[in-house]
């Protein structure tokens, strides 16, 4: 129960249908297509297009996409929307010509991912034409909305990525990011999302926006072509899971680091992280100490499954989960591993929807670091994403670029389940940190009995590149804590991540949603 002396939030709680979202319109706009009839996936594509318009700096229709869905409660399927390389890119090209695949080049963008999946998920499972959920997102470009403080604080932080004089003329009106509750407006991209409503994934992939990207991408040393975006597919795929305190929790297997998160979550479940012998200090330790392992193998193991094998059946195994747990000590920290895994970034959204029905959609998009490239298609209004840099360009590399390759990627959706039925679709947003999120996030309620709004208020810790990040709101004791057995304490300037969750109560049939603190947005049910 929270405690109502200690200022917070409480938790969503609704019977018919919620959603959650990073942005107040965009929870809105899902809950509206609830409450007009239509399902989770028809909310999670109307909210997540609004998310495109009113939070640029974390998401874009030029980005990429994964998603869960469970239909009626059922065990969850899984769609990977990630984006390939050109079919001219090869690492030996790079070598060759000594070119590094750095955060604002064309080099950094794959093809996008997210518009061919929203297109497949609304044919597949949605009941709303596309128009139709498009359509807020469109007005919202078109007539203006208001900047909210998290998005304009972003914005402010990360104005240096638009600069080029295209994206400018958009994105810093006037020459300077906009303040909170200034109005901001894309009519470019307004008019594609309307085209994409009417003509579906051709209207992206093809024609005109095609041509668009492709010309900016091409004049800035690219090696795409009009075959690359006519390639790409979306692909269905089997979920990876492992178990955790009588749950299973459900991910997509790589590209993506879901893969991390279980591995986290194996070496917990043989530590006692629920009973009041063991300290937060002594928890927060123990986390960070699993991240080491598991990250060790993400970072040289986790690439494109078409095109490099990841032993996933392995690295989930007892025998793994054993050998990394006896490393671990309680009153000592390991050195974290050598972190050489490309780009670092913070910028993702993640939602969730689940209907009157007890179908549950887990999606997250995200264009990578702020603004992506911060290149921006003239004619289309679309800013495109730099994933690509997740991308190695040393030959033999599990991750080395390839023709037609999909980079390691660190956005990934979650479900939990119980008994064979989804009970809670949630996801923590921010980057390399996503990972250790969901692990984080599942310990706080299964282990420590917190509803979703509880676990998501709970401050955050970091085992990367060496260091032991702290959000400010840690307790000085635990910080004091923690470097005495050996962290290199880093108090974190922004905060970790971001999360929303909502639990399935089937027995009571009641949701219970919680939405991230540390960002603007809600979970909002009816």
């Amino acid at each position: 129960m929270r405690d109502f002396n200690i200022p917070g939030r409480s938790a969503a709680v609704a019977a018919n249908g919620m959603v959650a979202t990073s942005a107040p319109l965009a929870t809105l706009a899902g809950l509206e297509v609830l409450r007009a009839g239509g399902n989770a996936m028809d909310a999670a594509i109307a909210a997540v297009a609004m998310q495109c318009v009113v939070e640029p700096a974390s998401t874009g229709i030029g980005g990429d996409c994964f998603v869960l869905y469970s239909k009626k409660g059922a065990l969850p399927v899984a769609l990977n929307g990630s984006g390939r390389a050109p079919a001219k890119a090869n690492v030996e090209w790079y070598a060759e010509h000594k070119v590094q695949i750095s955060t604002q080049t064309a080099h950094a963008v794959t093809i996008p991912g997210a518009i061919d999946a929203w297109c497949t998920l609304n044919r597949e499972h949605g009941t709303r034409p596309l128009a139709e959920l498009l359509e807020p997102a469109t007005r919202a470009a078109e007539e203006g909305y208001r900047v909210t403080p998290r998005v304009a604080w972003d914005w402010m932080r990360n104005q240096w990525k638009l600069q080029d004089p295209i994206t400018a003329a958009v994105m810093l009106p006037g020459g300077k990011p906009p303040a909170v509750g200034d109005r901001m407006r894309n009519p470019a991209l307004a008019a594609t999302l309307r085209r994409i409503g009417r003509d579906g994934r051709a209207a992206f992939y093809e024609g005109a926006v095609m041509r668009d990207i492709l010309g900016r991408l091409k004049e800035l040393g690219g090696l795409h072509e009009a075959e690359d975006f006519d390639a790409q597919r979306s692909n269905w795929v089997e979920p990876i899971h492992a178990a955790y305190r009588g749950h299973e929790v459900y991910e997509l297997p790589p590209n993506g680091q879901g893969l991390a998160a279980l591995m986290i979550l194996r070496q917990l479940e043989g530590f006692a992280m629920g009973d009041d012998s063991l300290s937060e200090a002594d928890r927060l330790h123990l986390l960070a100490e699993a991240t080491k392992s598991a990250y060790f193998v993400r970072d040289d193991y986790i690439a494109d499954p078409a095109q490099v094998a990841v032993d996933v059946e392995g690295f989930l195994s007892d025998a793994w989960a054993e050998r990394a747990r006896r490393e671990i000590r309680l009153d000592r920290a390991m050195p974290g591993p050598d972190w050489n895994g490309g780009t670092e970034h913070t910028d993702t959204v993640y939602l969730c929807a689940v209907d009157r029905d007890g179908n549950a959609v887990s999606f997250i998009n995200s264009l990578f670091s702020s603004f992506g490239t911060g290149i921006m298609a003239p004619e289309s209004g679309i800013l495109l994403h730099n994933r690509g840099t997740s991308f190695r360009t040393i030959p033999g590399h599990p991750n080395a670029i390839a023709p037609r390759k999909r980079p390691f990627h660190t956005i990934i959706p979650a479900m939990l389940a119980k008994d064979g039925r989804s009970v809670m679709p949630f996801g923590i947003m921010g980057g390399q940190y996503q990972a250790v999120g969901h692990a984080h996030f599942a310990h706080r309620m299964l282990d420590r009995g917190m509803d979703p709004q509880q676990a998501a208020d709970a401050p955050r810790v970091f085992a990367f590149r060496g260091k032991l990040r702290v959000e400010q709101s840690v307790p000085d004791s635990i910080v004091a804590d923690l470097a005495r057995r050996g962290h290199d304490i880093d108090v974190a300037k922004v905060p970790l991540g971001g999360c929303q969750a909502i639990w399935i109560d089937h027995v009571r049939g009641v949701l219970i949603g919680g939405s991230e603190p540390r960002k603007d947005g809600m979970a909002l049910g009816y």
